[in-house]
């Protein structure tokens, strides 16, 4: 049964426990649930698993709960955008679980089916894979992976109703749907919130069934990790333009004698 709440501390009462574990959607900054994340680490509960594909950078997304010591292990792909963690990961201060992308996010999609663990190819023969039941199908060498499941999921999305349907949004999307069934309480947080109905089924991501709080999002700045953008032809073309009025204007006036 769904239940809606006006902010996210309120969404995440009597959810948080040291020691739990929380699966957070988003890659990065793009499609986190930034109102949540900032609410775990308001609650100061300490000793946290987090399992997400990376933890933000310093100072934004889950970096957040990095820099105020609240996360013990994390679960995550990808390490690069965030110095804090690097540094307390390479000091022995932060366990880290080092998932190959395709296998953390099927690790996700096992948890909320149901799925206990499943045969992978990848990470055979690595790090990865050491320590882990390994068993040959077809001729082949796979490694045994397990479903994650959570304690609590945190998930952004675009647009939900108060059914709790979720519509997610572009790249936003990522992680969300996955972690979204990974929860045995799941939270979103929405852009906006439409009446039941409304939403288009077709076009309905997250069913429901599977989200037992919601909440509005705030308005806040999304920030992007790295930008990396090509001058529009119409910006080169302007841009020659001024050039060539630079130059004109810089060289020397003929004298007529």
């Amino acid at each position: 049964m769904l239940t809606m709440y006006t902010d996210a501390a309120e969404a995440l009462a009597g959810t948080l426990t040291d020691g739990m574990t929380l699966a957070v959607g988003g890659f990065g900054l793009s499609g986190i649930p930034a109102d949540l994340i900032d609410a775990v680490r308001d609650s100061g509960v300490t000793g946290l698993t987090v399992a997400s594909n990376n933890m933000g950078i310093d100072g934004e997304g889950l970096g957040v709960l990095i820099e105020a010591g609240q996360v013990a292990k994390v679960i995550a792909s990808y390490v690069g955008e965030n110095r804090l963690f690097a540094e307390q990961y390479l000091a022995g201060r932060l366990e880290v679980e080092f998932t190959p992308q395709g296998t953390l996010a099927e690790r996700l999609r096992a948890g909320g089916a149901g799925i206990p663990a499943f045969y992978t190819k990848t990470g055979v023969g690595t790090l990865v894979a050491e320590g882990k039941p390994h068993e040959m199908f077809d001729g082949e060498l796979y490694v045994r992976e397990r479903g994650i499941v959570a304690d609590v999921a945190l998930v952004h999305a675009h647009t939900a109703d108060t059914a709790g349907n979720l519509v997610y949004r572009y790249t936003a999307r990522n992680f969300n749907p996955i972690v979204a069934t990974a929860g045995r309480i799941t939270v979103a947080e929405a852009e906006h919130v439409v009446p039941a109905g409304e939403l288009d089924p077709n076009h309905i991501v997250t069913p429901g069934v599977y989200v037992q709080r919601l909440v509005q999002a705030t308005d806040r700045v999304k920030h992007i990790e790295q930008t990396t953008t090509r001058p529009r032809p119409q910006a080169e073309q302007r841009q020659d333009q001024h050039r060539q009025t630079q130059q004109r204007q810089t060289q020397p006036s003929a004298v007529a004698g």
